[in-house]
């Protein structure tokens, strides 16, 4: 009995230390006899598969009118928090509502030294939950995942949160995407 707990905890030991094994790449460095390692990104959100319902992220990765906020994720390095099980509503700003922002606005986001701030930006568009268009109007407000509540307003059929339009929603696999029609800025 005790050498077969030692050798089931020598084989736990083993398969903990190669599962945390991160794998890397070696690409020859241009024009030098140097090379330089290359890792590949980690975590929930570079994993594929055929089967599962698309996340929040692959919808908006998949839409031709969320180009810009798909690249201010990734600056912001928020792909992983947007694949966790969730569910998570997400207010998606089309690439025209981040075009009518102030000029060089978006550029500014993107660089590298305003990536917590963009990160910050981003957390205000994620809301926890998994709410159609309809239950959203029994709100008042709603908590976002920046820390700060957006206001919810109803105007006919018409449902705006944080002053931006809800002009159509896509269910996915770990809550919901709605679109909108502006760039939902926190208050600080």
């Amino acid at each position: 009995m005790k050498s077969t707990s030692l050798f089931l905890l020598s084989a736990f030991a083993i398969l903990v230390a190669v599962s945390c094994k991160q794998e890397t790449k070696t690409a020859p460095a241009e024009s030098s006899s140097e090379s330089t390692e290359v890792t590949k990104p980690q975590g929930q959100a570079f994993l594929k598969d055929d089967e599962a319902q698309p996340n929040v992220l692959d919808i908006a990765i998949g839409s031709k009118d969320h180009t810009t906020l798909v690249a201010a994720v990734q600056a912001a390095q928020l792909e992983n928090a947007l694949v966790n099980a969730g569910p998570l509503m997400v207010f998606a700003p089309t690439n025209a509502a981040f075009d009518a922002l102030p000029e060089g606005t978006v550029e500014t986001l993107l660089k590298p030294e305003n990536k917590a701030k963009l990160a910050y930006i981003l957390k205000h568009h994620v809301t926890p939950g998994n709410y159609s268009k309809d239950f959203i109007k029994k709100f008042k407000k709603l908590g976002q995942a920046s820390n700060e509540n957006i206001p919810v307003e109803v105007k006919g059929d018409d449902v705006y949160v944080g002053g931006a339009k809800i002009i159509g929603s896509v269910k996915a696999g770990n809550g919901i995407v709605h679109v909108v029609d502006k760039v939902i800025l926190p208050a600080n």
